[in-house]
């Protein structure tokens, strides 16, 4: 008996070694970081080398004249308690009308911005259109990243990356241990990861959401602008915006690429300035940064399939939804990281969390709570103010164009 135990103790020791000697020799050594940490977090800087956003000259946000003077309401602050809330800040006409941090977190905090970073990477990507380092959205991959031209990725226009519809081989699947976008978060070789990619149908028809796409067009970035995303980033929209902290870009390893379709480590004020940027149409303490006509198309719906049905929900790496028959746009994060615009009342709204409310369909449950008290909270400041908002306004941001 204790020779038979003894062949099974050695079996399924030879059977462990075997299966990591497999890992090693496939490259697939990050399964033990996935293992390890199983799941992601707001904190996780600490686990990946970071390259830092510097600031310039900080511009601090004016509070308004009853700065938390209103707050959420009961369903509001449930909703906020439950998901594990850090960070809830809201900004009307240009100032913070309110804002609350838990669990020690504060207005400079560092947390996860984890997906918010791709309508950051579309930021970019508008800067560099109105810089001339890119000339138009219909160039290819090819143009910039030439080893790419002999695949389907070469063929890929801006626009498709854009607008998630690059039809690639990438499985957005963030329960999976296995799936490339596990690899990409955890792994140290974003590089042959995006050179395993293939186009596996026709682009540019259906919305498939694919943090790859993201991927190519911050290479397409630092390749066009010959410099790192982090440092492009830095300059030409962080130190305009006058955030007042550093942000930190998580890369795959030292000296590394930047992963950007997450980790954008900043804090609720400073991502705030995001939303407020696309407010004002691309205008930012004086200067212009991106074209208003880029701006407009970035959310409005682009004209693909989503489901079977024409899109409503997407644009340039934006999300688009409405609330009261108000038009919304937000970038958004796997745990409930938001940044949400509602042009028409004048509104930002940051929320940051450990986790968020959603259906088994997907639709979300809690960014509605947390837009509703936001609008509620500036429609009490206009009264106070001796002013009204309307019930349905047209988004400033849209008035040349959507409608």
């Amino acid at each position: 008996m204790k020779s038979k135990r003894a062949f099974v103790g050695w079996a399924v020791l030879a059977l462990l070694l075997c299966y990591n000697l497999w890992l090693v020799s496939t490259g697939r050594s990050w399964i033990y970081r996935a293992l390890i940490y199983n799941f992601v977090d707001i904190d996780d800087d600490d686990l990946f080398e970071q390259r830092l956003i510097p600031i310039g000259q900080p511009v601090p946000w004016p509070l308004s004249t009853r700065y938390n003077k209103f707050i959420p309401d009961s369903k509001a602050r449930k909703e906020l308690d439950s998901m594990r809330t850090v960070a809830y800040l809201i900004i009307h006409r240009d100032s913070i009308l309110f804002e609350q941090y838990w669990e020690g977190y504060s207005d400079s905090s560092w947390s996860n911005s984890f997906s918010m970073s791709k309508s950051v990477v579309g930021v970019l990507t508008g800067i560099a259109l109105r810089q001339g380092i890119i000339r138009n959205l219909d160039q290819r991959v090819e143009e910039f990243l030439p080893e790419y031209g002999k695949d389907g990725k070469g063929r890929l226009t801006i626009r498709q990356l854009l607008t998630m519809s690059a039809a690639l081989s990438w499985d957005e699947a963030y329960a999976s241990l296995f799936s490339v976008t596990t690899e990409a978060y955890y792994g140290r070789d974003l590089q042959g990861l995006m050179n395993r990619l293939e186009v596996v149908s026709e682009p540019g028809k259906e919305f498939n959401y694919q943090g790859g796409a993201t991927q190519l067009l911050a290479m397409i970035i630092s390749r066009a602008s010959g410099k790192n995303l982090s440092t492009y980033c830095s300059e030409n929209l962080w130190k305009p915006l006058g955030a007042e902290h550093d942000a930190g870009w998580s890369l795959d390893k030292k000296d590394g690429m930047e992963k950007a379709s997450c980790c954008i480590y900043s804090n609720a004020r400073d991502f705030a300035r995001i939303g407020k940027l696309y407010l004002h149409q691309g205008f930012a303490n004086g200067r212009q940064l991106l074209d208003t006509a880029f701006v407009m198309e970035s959310v409005t719906p682009a004209p693909l399939l989503k489901d079977g049905k024409p899109n409503s929900e997407y644009g340039f790496q934006w999300w688009l939804t409405k609330m009261d028959s108000l038009d919304v746009f937000y970038c958004r994060g796997i745990l409930g990281q938001y940044i949400a615009v509602i042009p028409s009342m004048e509104v930002v709204m940051v929320r940051l969390g450990h986790e968020r409310n959603k259906a088994e369909d997907g639709t979300l449950l809690d960014l509605p709570v947390y837009l509703k008290a936001a609008m509620t909270m500036a429609r009490k400041n206009e009264q106070a103010a001796g002013e009204g908002l309307p019930a349905i306004g047209v988004s400033k941001v849209l008035i040349r164009g959507r409608r």
